[in-house]
């Protein structure tokens, strides 16, 4: 169960709860007194454009799934047009003021967006890794092969959303090397690096799924048309887009 607590603003100002930053020179007025405590993370500020830091990172990871089409967000720890851009469309989405900047009622539905361990709640750990326990034997170390996946379960939960919030079928995701040999996968398959993810047709069809991540920040996408890929949605980061589901006009 999620614990939250509203932190009265003498606490935060003798220095109790979450600590207040200065807001960058950037930021539209005094940053907010109220913040929240969330057993997975917790924002002490109001995060605007010209801010900076980890909590501007872990604000990029939730709303990685609101690039625009096309687009990938970076996760950077900066504030920048793209950021204000994704927390506009997230707002947007959940119906909020659409201000592009993140404040407590932002924070709020990220807090009821998300588990104790950060994932969202429609997704977790261990359906994007059906190979082994502790996500090692890829090609990048084992926390960031997790990390990495992180941001995958985010994007996909902005793509449930936006697909009226039917389940997404995931049939698996990171894959050590040995994993990968075993079902034939490519020697630089986006598996190893834990942030592909394979999907099942489910309610939305393999086309629909592959037509709707175009708009959630998955640069590479394989569906049906492309080889090997008849039976489901392939969906991952890379360098570069690459998008083939010729079947679906993709």
């Amino acid at each position: 169960m999620r614990v939250r607590l509203v932190l009265p603003l003498l606490a935060l100002m003798a220095g109790i709860g979450s600590a207040v930053a200065a807001p960058a020179a950037a930021d539209p007025g005094p940053v907010t007194a109220e913040s929240a405590t969330d057993a997975c993370y917790s924002w002490g500020r109001t995060l605007a454009q010209g801010a900076s830091g980890d909590d501007v990172r872990q604000l990029q990871i939730r709303v990685a799934g609101y690039p625009g089409y096309g687009g990938v967000l970076a996760i950077d720890g900066q504030f920048g047009p793209g950021t204000k851009a994704a927390v506009t469309r997230f707002q947007q989405a959940y119906g909020l003021g659409a201000d592009g900047i993140a404040g407590p009622a932002t924070f709020a539905k990220i807090y009821q967006l998300q588990d104790n361990d950060c994932t969202p709640v429609n997704f977790g750990y261990a359906e994007l890794n059906r190979c082994n326990s502790d996500w090692s034997g890829g090609n990048v170390p084992a926390a960031t092969a997790k990390a990495n996946a992180l941001v995958s379960m985010w994007k996909l939960q902005a793509m449930r959303h936006a697909m009226g919030d039917r389940p997404i079928v995931v049939n698996g995701g990171f894959r050590s090397v040995a994993c990968n040999n075993a079902v034939g996968g490519a020697a630089a398959s986006r598996h190893l690096y834990g942030d592909a993810v394979d999907l099942g047709a489910g309610a939305q069809g393999f086309c629909g799924l592959a037509r709707q991540a175009r708009n959630h920040g998955f640069a590479e996408i394989l569906g049906p048309g492309y080889p090997g890929h008849s039976d489901h949605t392939h969906v991952a980061h890379r360098s570069g887009r690459f998008w083939s589901a010729s079947s679906c006009g993709i």
